[in-house]
């Protein structure tokens, strides 16, 4: 049974000033996908689809010319997948988020399979566990690795993530929590609820779907075109969301599965530095050999 591993690289990093996708951030210029990929082949995964701009395809080529055994696929997330009955704005210039990003490959997949995002690092366990889960998919299961609210966190400003509701170790729903930030003390808050338990459950956009899932995905998608007003160029459909409402309709099963490595991510500009020195250390330590 093939595994895939699906990249989202085709957004547009609005707050960190760039395509952040396809910033080389490791020792040696790695940028993040790199790890990701790195991690998910020696974990097992045989197949990888990029979802990514046109202008990125001679990159994702010359990045995966030398994989041995792993088939490579490449989609473009534009405006061509948009169901006939929505009319797109002539000045939106955004893609529709992540669940319209995860729908637009759903031509080239055909079993089970996880996403991830391309500009966060995830680390090898996540992958060695959501491997061996995705070999034991049916219909109408999913999976998600989560991660301690404390390890994802950005000293350089606020950030938004999605705190799990776990009950028997299935997901039983998603909060989207905004402006979390953490102070010089390490504690964490946000502005509604206060402080934070560190330790809390969160998303961080690594899911893993039976291939059957598309099915619900799209019902989902169509569902959320029809309720955006008329003239919205900024209307987003998060995976979070869409898994969440699945749940709540008794339409998806998704098992947790919880790791306490850390999570890296590129949020703000100022995030670079710390990011860049945490994969130092991490070649340093021979987790990750000279150059990937």
């Amino acid at each position: 049974m093939k595994t895939t591993l699906l990249i989202m690289a085709a957004g547009l990093g609005s707050r960190y000033g760039g395509d952040k996708q396809v910033d080389g951030i490791g020792p040696h210029g790695e940028m993040l996908m790199q790890y990701s990929i790195y991690d998910a082949v020696n974990s097992g995964f045989d197949k990888l689809v990029f979802v990514i701009k046109p202008a990125y395809r001679a990159l994702i080529d010359k990045l995966c010319e030398n994989l041995k055994g792993v088939e490579v696929a490449c989609v473009y997330q534009d405006f061509d997948s948009i169901p006939a009955f929505y009319k797109v704005p002539a000045d939106r210039v955004k893609p529709f988020g992540t669940v319209h990003a995860v729908l637009s490959a759903s031509g080239v997949i055909d079993e089970p399979f996880a996403v991830i995002n391309a500009d966060d690092f995830y680390g090898r366990d996540a992958f060695e566990k959501m491997h061996g889960r995705l070999l034991t998919l049916g219909r109408g299961e999913g999976a998600m690795v989560a991660y301690r609210l404390k390890n994802t966190v950005s000293l350089n400003g606020s950030v938004t993530r999605g705190i799990c509701i776990v009950e028997n170790g299935e997901l039983a729903g998603v909060k989207e929590t905004y402006s979390i930030v953490v102070d010089k003390n390490g504690d964490i808050s946000d502005a509604e609820r206060g402080t934070l338990d560190k330790d809390a459950l969160v998303s961080m956009n690594m899911w893993g779907f039976h291939s059957s899932a598309f099915e619900n995905m799209k019902e989902e998608f169509d569902a959320f075109l029809r309720t955006i007003p008329e003239g919205d160029i900024k209307a987003e459909y998060a995976l979070p969301t869409m898994v969440d409402t699945l749940i709540s309709d008794g339409k998806l099963c998704v098992h947790v599965l919880d790791t306490d490595a850390v999570w890296f991510g590129v949020t703000y500009r100022e995030d670079r530095d710390y990011v860049a020195g945490e994969l130092k250390k991490l070649h340093q330590k021979g987790v990750y050999p000279e150059k990937i």
